[in-house]
């Protein structure tokens, strides 16, 4: 007689998979099949879903406006990453080292990663605003010309969301970096000294490859945050100038409930998941493939 399979990895497994299937997998299934139609609430020709195939994809990428969101949210995610990481990693090793007071240095550099985004995004509204802002004021001081229209300019409107995601971001990436640091065998970092290694040969190999999997990590929800952008766009820019700071998951929110084009959102929705689980798969390969 045959004995029956064990029901209970099965058991454990289901609360997962169903929570998986109802807040994932089905709700990308549904956006994949709606941005194959037309489907635009404000047209009364298109209120009722007609089949549109790959139109709202055309559609989307025959769009300059929409290319160039696409431009500014490569920008934006290639400078805030990098740099975050860098931050993280340098004052990860600052409050690491035996210097006096590293608590309230912890305290304060990880406090800004407690405040909700849009209080991050308001707070900054002060040193960004044109006539009394913190920043022209220190700029009037010094006698660097007239005030500067900050969140207004078309060149400037894009770095000022990365100045903001970056402050908030990288005490909130040091807290993981320094948890790898602490995890160190300090034996192992003894023998190296004692082998010589000293100053940025010490840092570059030995500690940054026993921190691997952190740094991936930290890497990993810098990029997902970074495409997740929104909170403060509407606080302090809107997009504006001209497009110029409007980022893809603003654009997203911009179709779906101004515009109310739910077709175009849903293939808006499928490139914003592919480009994030392209770029999440491709980090850890790279960082298998380093590890062999």
């Amino acid at each position: 007689m045959r004995k029956s399979p064990p029901v209970l990895p099965y058991l454990l497994v289901a609360p997962t998979f169903l929570f998986v299937c109802t807040f994932t997998i089905i709700p990308l299934a549904s956006a994949i099949l709606g941005s194959l139609f037309r489907y635009q609430l404000n047209i009364p020709r298109f209120q009722i879903p007609q089949w549109h195939g790959l139109g709202n994809y055309i559609r989307l990428f025959s769009d300059e406006g929409f290319r160039g969101i696409i431009g500014n949210t490569v920008l934006y995610v290639l400078v805030l990453v990098p740099a975050t990481i860098i931050a993280a990693l340098a004052l990860s090793l600052l409050v690491w080292g035996k210097i006096r007071g590293k608590e309230f240095f912890r305290l304060v550099f990880f406090h800004p990663s407690v405040l909700p985004m849009v209080s991050a995004a308001t707070i900054w509204l002060f040193f960004f605003t044109p006539d009394y802002g913190i920043l022209n004021q220190v700029l009037h001081f010094f006698g660097y010309g007239g005030p500067q229209n900050w969140t207004g300019n078309p060149n400037m409107a894009l770095w000022t969301l990365v100045i903001v995601a970056f402050w908030k971001q990288a005490g909130f990436s040091m807290l993981f970096i320094l948890a790898g640091l602490q995890n160190i065998d300090r034996s192992v970092l003894e023998a190296a000294r004692l082998d010589g290694s000293t100053g940025p040969g010490f840092l570059m190999n030995i500690v940054l490859p026993l921190i691997r999997r952190q740094i991936l990590f930290v890497n990993t929800i810098t990029i997902i945050g970074a495409f997740q952008t929104v909170d403060h766009v509407f606080v302090l820019t809107k997009g504006g100038p001209s497009e110029r700071s409007n980022l893809l998951l603003y654009q997203l929110w911009q179709v779906r409930f101004e515009q109310l084009d739910l077709g175009r959102a849903a293939a808006i929705t499928v490139i914003l998941v592919a480009v994030l689980l392209a770029l999440t798969t491709a980090n850890f390969m790279t960082s298998e493939r380093h590890e062999r």
